[in-house]
């Protein structure tokens, strides 16, 4: 079945290939050793996913691997999930545009990280079954919290996955010439086939094995800037406030977010959301006891830190290369092919040649590829082992519980690239921005309230967490990037591009409320519970083990 697929996404391919090539055509030949490369890639990946569809026979195996990954395969695999088409071409494009300030947006997305382990690892192993939801609703409610994270965990994975869209359809427009239509429906394709297959299991390994590569390769990328001004970081810097329009204002914050609100709104995101993504969250219940999970977050944060140092190199090295004489071959009609998420990839080509363009595509791709298939999987495990196998039918098997996990993969698949074309001009970064910004007002506030508060209540964790969720929702969608930009209206009715300040707080404060005014005999109930929960979520007592293959 799956040689079949992928044959027909090959034949695809080509036909597409063979269209609409004005840049590639007028620029430069079909790039042959780029495309080779490419598809090796691609059929790697799928090797992957039938070896892991193979091996994946239950529910425990679809969704957490049966816990048996180990701490450092699984703090790769997380890095893998960091490092997405956002991290890669969104930042690098970011500090192309915009110098200092994206720097500071990757330091930003880095900071969550201690919130996790100090805070949430060691407990959400022990608490933690498949989801994220399974820890909130250990005391509480069932009906009422797996609703609730359901929601959330939807919404933070369409936004996500919008990015991860956008991406993909560019780096394929760029690579292969074609429609970025059609590009971003190839990618929706793939995506439902490595999920539906190979469940968490094929996502895990497609993770660390181009966390490996994408790492390789960006240093070699960050090697080859800094070679060019003898490893001299401010000889780069130079030539980059040279060579930039902006001039020396790309060494200075203020160019990206200009006023304090955004900017603290922003960090407040960059920081909680880390701690709410359910695709992230999900991880843990991949290795076999907390200490592995603990270990998962060391290396995480290890690998993600040097990630972000060699991503501001490569950000600098585009403004100095890009812009330069040379550069001028990748602009159509004085602008940047394919928009500036391409910055780093039209970079590699010129470091490297086609063959290191390839390289370089191949592994955004699988960037893309590996995040969008952690992004779906926990979207289709909040709808399937949330709402359907613990709100609608407790009784479901575990074959009926797999099979509507399948189902909601190609719906979200469907959806993530209807909205993938509509979103097609932002900045991906951006995006994900946003997509952290719904996971810390939604998802964050419960969970750590869930482990951390005693007086915590089903309604108030109801309430607060829907007035967060939908507060979020409706000041992103009013704010001048939805607003103005995709619904075209002349003036954003709320004034700021990021509304996690204000959301988080609301969730807080009424979670906060709605708890505290809550006498009923159930919420004295649930008080009492967390003595239980405090003790199996600091000695691990009754938490479930890894199965072996």
């Amino acid at each position: 079945m799956l040689k079949i697929l992928a044959l027909i996404s090959i034949i695809t391919l080509s036909a597409f290939a063979a269209g609409d090539a004005t840049f590639e055509a007028s620029k430069r030949e079909l790039n042959i050793p780029a495309i080779i490369m490419f598809f090796i890639f691609i059929a790697g990946t799928l090797g992957v996913t039938y070896w892991a569809a193979k091996k994946t026979k239950s529910a425990s195996d679809f969704y957490t691997a049966g816990g048996g990954i180990t701490g450092f395969q699984n703090g790769l695999a997380i890095a893998g999930d960091y490092m997405s088409a956002a991290a890669f071409l969104g930042v690098s494009g970011l500090i192309y545009m915009k110098g200092y300030d994206g720097v500071i947006y990757a330091v930003s997305f880095l900071v969550g990280w201690p919130v996790i382990l100090f805070f949430m690892a060691e407990k959400l192993r022990n608490l933690g079954k498949f989801t994220f939801a399974d820890i909130a609703a250990y005391r509480l409610g069932q009906k009422e919290i797996r609703t609730l994270a359901a929601f959330g965990s939807i919404s933070v994975v369409i936004l996500y996955l919008i990015a991860q869209m956008v991406g993909a359809g560019k780096l394929i427009q760029v690579l292969f010439g074609m429609d970025y239509e059609y590009a971003v429906i190839m990618v929706g394709a793939l995506m439902i086939i490595y999920v539906t297959f190979g469940g968490m299991l094929a996502t895990t390994w497609v993770q660390i094995i181009k966390a490996c590569l994408l790492l390789t390769g960006v240093s070699f990328m960050a090697v080859m800037v800094l070679y060019h001004f003898n490893f001299s970081f401010e000889s780069l810097a130079a030539k980059a406030v040279e060579n930039h329009k902006s001039g020396e204002a790309i060494l200075s914050p203020g160019g990206f977010i200009t006023d304090p609100i955004s900017a603290i709104s922003l960090g407040m995101a960059l920081m909680l959301g880390t701690a709410g993504l359910p695709h992230v969250l999900m991880r843990f219940f991949t290795v076999g006891n907390a200490k592995e999970a603990r270990k998962s977050v060391v290396y995480a944060t290890g690998f993600v830190a040097y990630f972000w140092v060699i991503i501001t190199i490569v950000g600098f090295g585009a403004i100095a290369f890009l812009n330069s004489a040379d550069g001028v071959q990748y602009f159509v009609d004085g602008k940047l092919f394919g928009g500036s998420n391409m910055a780093s990839v039209h970079l590699s080509h010129m470091l490297g040649g086609n063959a290191f363009l390839g390289f370089i595509s191949a592994v955004a791709f699988a960037t893309i590829l590996a995040v969008v298939s952690g992004l779906t999987l926990a979207g289709a495990s909040a709808i399937s082992h949330d709402i359907y196998a613990n709100v609608i039918n407790p009784n479901a098997s575990d074959e009926q519980v797999v099979r509507l996990s399948k189902i909601t993969v190609i719906i979200i698949g469907i959806i993530g690239v209807t909205l993938g074309i509509a979103f097609e001009s932002q900045n991906i970064a951006y995006m994900v921005g946003l997509a952290f910004g719904i996971a810390a007002s939604a998802n964050f506030p419960i969970l750590f309230l869930s482990i951390y508060w005693s007086k915590l209540t089903t309604r108030g964790a109801f309430i607060g967490g829907f007035m967060g969720l939908i507060t979020a929702v409706a000041l992103v969608i009013l704010g001048p990037n939805v607003w103005v930009e995709i619904l075209k209206n002349e003036k954003a009715i709320f004034p700021y591009a990021h509304p996690a300040l204000f959301s988080v707080t609301v969730a807080f404060i009424s979670i906060w409320f709605f708890s505290k005014i809550d006498t009923s005999d159930r919420a004295k109930h649930e008080r009492e519970l967390f003595r239980g929960q405090n003790v199996r979520a600091n000695t691990g007592i009754g938490a479930d083990g890894a199965v072996s293959h």
